[in-house]
């Protein structure tokens, strides 16, 4: 693929997708949950934890990079079918956020224009009545960034830089404005916490939906293979985009928490319950800046998910675990439009169907999020440790270290906590019955999908797989390939 990826347009790829419409609509569900104090904890925590989860990633950038990131790194660790898992969770989750993206927009434009986009009712999907103007606003939107990602990286990357700078110069405005405004006091964000719930629980239910809040620093692994610069600058660009959003997200916190009294403002259950105390402050002056942030942050996760998904699909495509038409290159964008037609088909189903439907399944997606990370942080886990059987010093020099050991032993640990706190029921962050069934039904969708394929698989060998999903990387990575092969096969003695 075209090396065309700057470093600034891969920061705002990882902060644009980490940030999107939850920063700026959801504050007031958040206050809600774990109060200001407890929801500040829970993003500061949450971020921390995912910055030791993004260490493997950088690892694994520098050493693998190729698209399809999780999938070309569970396949290196542990085969092949576990690569399939991995990238059939990670189609579900991205598509589903492109189509939650599309759906975020038309929400913003409901809340802007009501009188306008709230004509045409066609029917109601769980309690959520569904307009014609709004469908139309999102298959727009689709339409259009789906054009932007087939023309190439070097357009939507510049696009994407642009879009986050103007998202944080609003976020920013905003603060300042709510905190130097004579109408707002510190009482405000009284009291600290929920009355209700444990200050652990308040924190714990917050942290639980980092998976969620942080997704999108992961899609850089995705576009490794069209880095215009050295791999291994990804994990000073990831940790930068972490850190940034995570300031990002407890600034819109903080502003709406102080625009006035938290606690009835969450409790009257408004629809935005963070543009009403924005507005409220700031006037029409405040809705303009939080219209430009949330377009900001939708558009970049519209962008940066479009990439991810169809690079997923790639890596899927050059593995023939799809049809190998996923693999192709457009002739002169060298882009993978397959893959993005796939993701714009898909995801102009989703706005028939109404954002509270769409919600389950966003919700479910978490969990292969979290499967993702998981397999990312065995992976270096297991083969930055000498004791690997496939490893080979020759192939891969320099690669031991306890550090990297260490960092991606706590990633998984996390990772599986994570898990835990989606599944378990009664925990802080346990699914809902609605979202359970959804994962339950994409898990019996894939398990026909891979039998459906087995019998053309079975006449792909493990040495052809790896080169045709590695081989793009540097050298080194394809000489690793074909002596964990031989090792395999026997043909390759330990010494």
């Amino acid at each position: 693929m075209a090396k065309t990826l700057k470093p600034q347009w891969v920061f705002a790829v990882a902060l644009g997708s980490a940030v999107g419409w939850g920063a700026f609509v959801l504050p007031t569900d958040w206050l809600a949950i774990g109060g200001p104090l407890g929801t500040l904890t829970g993003f500061t925590i949450g971020g921390g934890l995912m910055v030791i989860i993004a260490v493997s990633y950088g690892f694994l950038i520098r050493t693998f990079p190729v698209s399809g990131g999780e999938l070309a790194y569970a396949l290196v660790g542990y085969g092949r079918v576990h690569a399939f898992i991995a990238g059939w969770f990670l189609t579900l989750g991205y598509v589903c956020i492109v189509a939650l993206n599309a759906s975020a927009l038309a929400l913003l434009f409901r809340k802007l224009m009501p009188s306008v986009i709230e004509q045409g009712y066609l029917y109601t999907v769980a309690g959520w009545d569904v307009y014609l103007p709004e469908i139309i606003i999102s298959i727009t939107a689709l339409i259009v960034f789906a054009i932007l990602n087939i023309r190439g990286t070097a357009l939507s990357g510049r696009i994407q830089f642009w879009a986050c700078v103007l998202m944080l110069l609003a976020v920013a405005a905003i603060l300042v404005a709510v905190i130097a405004s004579p109408t707002t006091h510190f009482d405000n964000m009284s009291p600290a916490l929920p009355d209700d719930v444990s200050p652990t629980s308040a924190i714990i239910a917050i942290v639980a939906i980092a998976p969620w809040a942080f997704i999108g620093f992961d899609n850089v692994p995705q576009a490794a293979e069209e880095f215009a610069f050295s791999p291994a600058k990804a994990l000073r660009l990831i940790i930068l985009a972490i850190v940034t959003a995570t300031a990002l997200y407890m600034a819109m916190i903080v502003a709406v928490a102080l625009a006035e009294p938290w606690k009835p403002l969450a409790q009257s259950g408004p629809a935005w319950g963070s543009a009403d105390a924005i507005t409220g402050v700031l006037g029409g002056a405040g809705l303009l800046l939080l219209a430009v942030a949330i377009t900001m942050g939708v558009s970049t996760g519209l962008n940066g998910f479009y990439v991810s998904a169809s690079r997923v699909l790639l890596a899927m495509g050059r593995a023939e675990m799809i049809p190998p038409v996923f693999a192709r290159l457009h002739r002169k964008y060298r882009t993978p439009h397959v893959g993005i037609i796939t993701v714009l088909i898909i995801c102009l189903i989703s706005p028939w169907f109404g954002r509270a439907a769409l919600t389950w399944v966003v919700d479910m997606s978490s969990i292969g999020v979290t499967i993702a990370y998981l397999y990312t942080c065995l992976c270096a886990f297991r083969i930055f440790r000498p004791t690997h059987e496939s490893r080979v010093p020759e192939a891969l020099p320099g690669m031991y270290s306890t550090t990297k050991k260490i960092f991606s032993g706590i990633g998984a640990a996390i990772a599986v906590i994570f898990m835990l706190l989606l599944l378990v029921p009664g925990s802080p962050g346990a699914l809902g019955k609605e979202s359970l069934i959804a994962l339950i039904v994409w898990i019996v969708i894939g398990v026909l999908f891979f039998l459906s394929r087995i019998r053309h698989n079975r006449q792909l060998d493990d040495a052809q797989v790896d080169k045709l999903v590695l081989g793009c990387a540097r050298p080194r990575v394809t000489r690793f390939a074909e002596r964990a092969q031989m090792r395999r096969d026997g043909s390759l003695q330990d010494g």
